[in-house]
């Protein structure tokens, strides 16, 4: 059944709206997925902050020729590909496909577009997915950086501790 002009024209301002706030978009194929597994992906995605769109790759293509970064962008849009999109976290698009596509659900990354309208290929997405999320990336850099800190911490409380002992023993002795 052929989609009205008018709809095509709300689903094209639906999705300039989501590739204008994004800050990374991934688009995987979907070939072989039932509808079950859809709205499972649609739910996981939703509870990490991210929005799964399956559109027509035209339709897309327009939305892309609308929006600033992604006007010289040319990815490979071809095929049954559903979208996701992420205007809080870089990572979080990938991250949340890899994770569902691990269940053994037929879902294949292709591809991803930065927010500055950077193509990702196949590869940089798979690795940009088994990144740390942004919080344990935060909290590993603050331990680096207190590392130093604790252990100077240690040492000078350990010698402290070494010339109070010593200190102690001769007053008793």
């Amino acid at each position: 059944m052929a989609i009205s002009r008018d709809k095509k024209q709300e689903l094209v301002a639906e999705l300039k709206s989501s590739l204008e706030n994004a800050k990374m978009t991934v688009f995987a194929a979907y070939d072989g997925m039932s509808v079950k597994d859809l709205q499972e992906l649609r739910k996981a995605a939703r509870a990490e902050g991210v929005n799964i769109t399956v559109a027509k790759n035209r339709l897309v293509r327009v939305a892309m020729g609308e929006v600033e970064p992604y006007k010289e962008s040319n990815p490979d849009l071809t095929g049954q590909l559903l979208y996701a999109f992420s205007d809080t976290d870089e990572v979080l698009p990938a991250s949340v496909l890899d994770k569902f596509a691990k269940t053994g659900v037929a879902l294949k990354m292709r591809g991803g577009i930065s927010g500055d309208g950077k193509v990702l290929a196949e590869g940089d997405v798979v690795a940009l997915a088994k990144l740390p999320s942004k919080d344990v990336l935060i909290g590993q850099v603050v331990s680096q950086l207190l590392s130093g800190v604790n252990d100077s911490v240690n040492a000078l409380s350990g010698n402290l501790h070494a010339l109070l002992d010593g200190v102690e023993a001769k007053a008793t002795a």
